[in-house]
């Protein structure tokens, strides 16, 4: 029979455990500190501290992690719905409405910001092949050759510009903690030296992400599928070809390996789990800093487009809402939360959409022939 101590102390822990899956995704604190300062909690309420409890409240965060990955990593898109076209006339597509778009561009200098995986590339079970088409880099080099352009990726700058090798464009990679832009002088055979570094915020971070880097190779190798990347200044552990069955597994094995490095933060992509020091920066600072690189800090007469299909690019379609310049794209074919304003479907369109962002400007820079 139990007591009503006993009634009481079961609701408290449930309690406890559904504040700590309800926190499981803030950056307020590491996740280390989590169970513990729920543990603490459990004292100010008169429970004890022991390992059941701790477990307990280790084992929902895992779980509302598992929940989180699901829904950011969709493994099928969901049928038309209600739902969905509702979503659509709040997020209409930006081929449909391209003339609403330059129209609200016109006399303002745009300047394009455009992530690279699920963007401009298609998302592939390998990310070392995730390359462009042809179609993809000759509309790039279009678009750069009149407007700055710049490339926003959690990916490795190096491997970014390997996969693009278009000397002119900015390059912003680990999520804009490795920022690089073209020179005055620029020449193709020269490539990626040609750049002077703009900024690496997190240079100090080096050391520690390679050394996290080589224990998840280790401890992930159990992992059937699972891929862990290093890009510089953060690390990516891919799980699009895991198991389902197997995530709950490989993100605590992610998750015990940080609790040791509290400077490192984890967040979640598209079938990814993202490793990042705890710095306020993300791909929204490296598109300001990026405005402010290009003389447009302050300018009412910039309009930037932010063209992205990750949760690590809300960051920036944040930033544009706040400043009430410009607009973001959203690259999906399914309905979800974003703080852009258009959507494009899949690279496909992104490409149609930048062809367009040509010609339309294309006219506008020749000069009538003098009679």
């Amino acid at each position: 029979m139990m007591t009503n101590q006993n009634v009481v102390t079961h609701e408290v822990i449930n309690t406890l455990i559904a504040v700590a899956a309800s926190i499981s995704n803030s950056t307020a604190l590491p996740s280390a500190t989590v169970p513990e300062s729920m543990a603490v909690l459990g004292g100010f309420w008169g429970l004890p501290h022991n390992k059941n409890l701790v477990k307990r409240l280790e084992g929902a965060k895992v779980s509302a992690w598992i929940d989180s990955m699901r829904a950011s990593s969709p493994t099928r898109a969901k049928s038309e719905s209600q739902e969905k076209r509702s979503w659509i006339l709040y997020h209409p597509s930006a081929l449909n409405t391209f003339e609403q778009i330059v129209c609200s561009a016109k006399g303002k200098q745009v300047v394009v910001f455009l992530d690279y995986d699920g963007t401009l590339s298609p998302i592939v079970a390998d990310p070392d092949k995730a390359f462009m088409t042809r179609k993809m880099r000759a509309t790039l080099k279009g678009i750069a050759r009149h407007f700055p352009t710049a490339i926003v990726t959690g990916r490795c700058r190096d491997k970014v510009y390997n996969f693009v090798k278009l000397a002119e464009l900015y390059y912003a990679g680990s999520h804009g903690m490795d920022i690089k832009g073209p020179t005055k002088s620029q020449s193709p055979k020269q490539g990626n030296n040609n750049k002077a570094v703009l900024f690496q915020p997190a240079s100090q971070f080096l050391p520690m992400i390679d050394e996290v880097y080589k224990i998840l190779l280790e401890k992930t190798k159990t992992v059937p599928g699972a891929n862990v990347e290093n890009n510089k200044f953060c690390l990516s552990v891919h799980f699009r070809c895991v198991d389902e069955k197997s995530w709950a597994a490989l993100a605590e094995k992610v998750r015990l390996v940080l609790n040791d490095y509290p400077q490192l933060r984890l967040t979640q992509g598209r079938k990814v789990l993202e490793i990042r020091p705890t710095i306020k920066w993300d791909k929204g600072k490296a598109l300001e800093f990026l405005l402010e690189s290009l003389g447009y800090e302050n300018s009412n007469d910039v309009f930037p487009i932010y063209i992205g299909d990750d949760r690590t690019d809300e960051d920036a379609f944040k930033v544009l809402r706040s400043r009430g310049q410009g607009i973001g794209i959203l690259v999906s074919r399914v309905a979800k939360e974003t703080d852009a304003s258009y959507t494009l479907q899949d690279p496909s369109e992104v490409e149609q959409f930048l062809r367009r962002l040509v010609e339309w400007k294309r006219p506008s820079t020749v000069t009538p022939t003098s009679v």
